[in-house]
């Protein structure tokens, strides 16, 4: 698989498990689990640059960090990291413009 392509399916469905999660239709769990799956799915493609290649990618490698970091619950309880990952959501649909403070660097293996 392209990286374009797994990153392009990828942000298709994190979108979808970050507004279920906000709307409460769907436990955090599901996006940690999310998370992780996605991670190990990287692993697979063996990818050695770490040089994202698009603002798009450093958006996602950016939301995927900071829900690692702080945890899908926080979608429920920070406010101000909500805000932020409905800007990210809204630079992929086209109808924000690109995250302040966003450092998203692609992993390597």
């Amino acid at each position: 698989m392209i990286i374009e392509q797994f990153i392009d399916q990828k942000i298709l469905a994190m979108h979808a498990y970050v507004n279920a999660v906000i709307e409460q239709k769907l436990h955090y769990t599901e996006l940690d689990r999310f998370i992780l799956d996605t991670m190990s799915e990287w692993t697979l493609l063996s990818v050695v640059d770490e040089t994202p290649h698009s603002a798009k990618e450093r958006v996602f490698w950016h939301l995927m960090h900071e829900v690692s970091l702080h945890g899908a619950q926080a979608l429920n309880q920070d406010l101000f990291f909500k805000s932020e990952m409905n800007t990210c959501l809204d630079f992929f649909n086209g109808s924000g413009s690109y995250p302040i403070d966003c450092i998203g660097w692609r992993p390597i293996a």
